[in-house]
């Protein structure tokens, strides 16, 4: 984090060393609905065109991989691969 003040960083650390376990969890599922979320933008722009389904579909794909997505998911060798 060369970006950021050493200052800054080491206030960032000590808060989240501050935290109780609730509240660290609570921000880890914060950042993973906020993962999820870019993540589904990223899709709904490469595939415009996408159905809600084949958007869950190929963020199964991005979140999986490709091997257990299809596992789990046949329907995926049915889209088109772009």
């Amino acid at each position: 984090m060369t970006d950021t003040d050493p200052d800054i960083t080491e206030r960032r650390f000590e808060a989240w060393r501050n935290m109780t376990d609730a509240q660290k969890l609570r921000l880890a599922l914060q950042m993973s609905a906020t993962v999820r979320q870019l993540a589904m933008a990223g899709i709904r722009q490469r595939y415009p065109d996408a159905s809600p389904r084949e958007q869950f579909l190929r963020l199964a794909q991005l979140t999986h991989g490709d091997e257990l997505a299809r596992k789990a998911y046949p329907e995926l060798d049915t889209l088109d691969p772009k």
